[in-house]
Formats: structure tokens, C-alpha cells, sequence
């Protein structure tokens, strides 16, 4: 029963290492997928910057056309003698003069955008950068991590096959196929009459044989097989760190 607890612990402990080391990288994915999400935003700013740019630039040439054909337009009223020429040149100056402010203030709104844009494209650029200062940092510290689990997963399965190899072979092939078949967990301690891994109470015969000790039990109920989780030896020896 030694040995099954022992390799029982080992396999938890083996377990849990196995999980750890499968969050690590996942950790890493969710930091660089924050990361581009960052990075596509200030892309897509910095296209919106030069879309604009580009914007304001036709516009204020179109401002210098509306100002071309204003001076034009004005040295052409000088020289018409008709009173109808004359009311028609008027009516086109103004009409120019309209498209002309029109552009100005769009013009205004465009720079107004830009400058909006200009301090986002900024606060984007800084939150990139201390996302990427993170990725790099938390990256380092998970790939130190891994290195660690690794090493400790080793150590465990050394220690979990030298269990093994002194368990009886078919109590051993017992015991793996209990674990497939539960989740991991094929040997449970029984504390005050209670399984710990189902958490039903154990019939007080079969209890009673439990705390003899004289053979090999299972759960009535999730057939796991079971020990007295409260025999001072077993816990003695788990407050000084050895495995039961």
C-alpha cells in the first residue's frame, strides 16, 4: 500500500507539472496575441494618419485652384462693359468664394483629425512599447519556468519508476488502468470515514477493515482503491515529507 500511495503522488505531482507546462505557452500566446492587436491598431492609425495627410494636401491645392480663379475672376469684372456679363461674373465669384471657404473649413476639420489621430498614434505607440517590454519580460520568466518544470518532471518520473519497479506488476497494471479510467487519481486516503476523492462515507464494516489494514481495499462507490487517511504512521511520515 506504500508504494501505491507513493506512486499515486508522484503521478499527481507528474500531473500537475504537465498542466503547468501547458499554460506557459498559452500564457505566452494571450501576451503576443494582445500584443498585435496593439500593434495592427497603431497600424491602422498610422494608415489613417497619411490617408489624411494626403486628403489635406488636395484640399489645400484646391484651395490654391479656388484661389487662382478667384484672382481670374476678378480681373475678368474689370473688363466687362454688359450689365447681364457683369451680374453673371459676380454671381460666379461668389460661388467661388463659397467653394473656397467650403474647403477652408474642411481644411480645419482634416487638421482637427490629424491632430486627435497624431496623440492616439502616440499613446498607441507607448502602450506597444510597454507591451512589448512585458511580452519580452513575462517570455523570459515562462521559458525560466519550463526549464524548471522540466527538470522537476524528470526528477519525479526517475523517482516514480523506481516505485514502480518495486510494485507488483499486475497491481501496477491495476492501478494505471484505475487512474485512466478516473482522472488521474486511482489511490484516495479515507479521513473520519470519508473518501477524499468521491466524498461519500465508508460503511462502518468495511471501514473498520479499512483501519486493519489486512488487505487491499476500494470504494464502494467510485471503486478507487483506498487506505486510512488518519493512521498516525501515514501522517507522520507526511509531516516529515515522505510519501506514505
Amino acid at each position: 500500500m506504500k508504494l501505491l500511495i507513493a506512486l499515486q503522488d508522484f503521478d499527481s505531482r507528474i500531473g500537475h507539472i504537465l498542466v503547468q507546462k501547458e499554460e506557459g505557452p498559452k500564457k505566452i500566446q494571450r501576451l503576443e496575441q494582445r500584443l498585435k492587436e496593439v500593434e495592427a491598431r497603431l497600424t491602422e492609425e498610422a494608415g489613417q494618419v497619411e490617408a489624411l495627410i494626403r486628403e489635406r494636401r488636395d484640399t489645400e491645392k484646391k484651395i490654391e485652384d479656388s484661389e487662382i480663379k478667384l484672382n481670374k475672376s476678378n480681373l475678368k469684372l474689370s473688363t466687362i462693359k454688359s450689365n447681364k456679363e457683369y451680374h453673371a461674373a459676380l454671381k460666379e465669384i461668389d460661388d467661388l468664394k463659397k467653394a473656397k471657404y467650403l474647403l477652408e473649413e474642411k481644411a480645419i476639420g482634416i487638421m482637427e483629425q490629424l491632430e486627435a489621430l497624431d496623440a492616439s498614434c502616440a499613446a498607441s505607440r507607448e502602450q506597444a512599447a510597454e507591451m512589448k517590454r512585458q511580452f519580452d519580460a513575462e517570455k523570459e520568466a515562462v521559458m525560466r519556468s519550463l526549464d524548471r518544470l522540466e527538470h522537476e518532471l524528470h526528477t519525479l518520473e526517475e523517482k516514480k519508476l523506481g516505485v514502480a519497479r518495486d510494485l507488483d506488476k499486475e497491481l501496477l497494471t491495476h492501478y494505471d488502468a484505475l487512474r485512466k479510467r478516473k482522472g488521474g487519481i486511482a489511490v484516495s486516503p479515507v479521513v473520519q470515514g470519508v473518501c477524499q476523492t468521491c466524498y461519500l462515507r465508508i460503511p462502518p464494516q468495511e471501514f473498520n477493515e479499512l483501519i486493519r489494514g489486512d488487505k487491499l481495499m476500494t470504494c464502494p462507490n467510485c471503486t478507487r482503491i483506498i487506505y486510512w487517511g488518519d493512521d498516525q504512521e501515514y501522517q507522520r511520515q507526511q509531516g516529515d515529507g515522505e510519501p506514505a
